[in-house]
């Protein structure tokens, strides 16, 4: 992905994050200041999907996004990191009292692209995305690394995900596409201060 972001929009879209969160739970501490977005241009770009990722003393605690553009990305991180917190129906929504311990992860996605062949493939580079019928699933490019995943692996992984049979990616009627993300998230940008 050609994407690179500075140190200050990285931690321009934590407090985007941070800051909507903190809205819903009535606490606002992390303020952000619309005007200084304008300065720039990645914020009002409507090229790329985005996922905001909260965990919870180093758990998943939840994880929401858009694989396509639905809005301009500063709209689209502050939707995310609110239904990260509250909606993601693997998990009761976030509580003030989880707050302080939570760390956002942010994901900004490229188009995606179908897959002709699996050597086009690379973990830790690459996400992914099944499509059968009705049925789709996605997992981010990170969750093979975090996981120690093969390629096998994480294409079984992409298929549960979706609803289906973990070998469906065998299947010349399933549809495989992949994308790359620009991830970063607050533990890398506390470490580098």
């Amino acid at each position: 992905m050609e994407l690179e972001l500075t140190k200050k929009e990285k931690q321009l879209f934590i407090n985007l994050a941070r800051n909507e969160i903190e809205k819903n739970l009535g606490i606002e501490k992390t303020g952000v200041d619309e005007r200084e977005l304008k300065d720039y241009p990645i914020f009002f770009s409507r090229d790329y999907g985005s996922f905001v990722t909260i965990h919870l003393n180093g758990k998943l605690r939840g994880c929401i996004g858009y694989i396509q553009p639905i809005t301009v990305l500063k709209e689209q991180i502050r939707m995310c990191a609110k239904a990260a917190a509250f909606e993601d129906p693997r998990f009761y929504p976030l509580t003030k009292e989880e707050y302080p311990y939570i760390d956002i992860e942010i994901s900004i996605l490229s188009p995606f692209e179908r897959v002709n062949n699996l050597d086009e493939i690379v973990v830790g580079r690459d996400g992914l995305i099944v499509q059968h019928s009705i049925f789709q699933g996605l997992l981010l490019p990170q969750v093979a690394t975090e996981n120690n995943w093969d390629k096998e692996t994480f294409l079984s992984h992409t298929c549960l995900k979706a609803g289906l049979p973990s070998d469906c990616w065998k299947r010349n009627d399933v549809i495989i596409k992949k994308f790359s993300a620009y991830v970063f998230d607050e533990k890398e940008l506390k470490e580098n201060r």
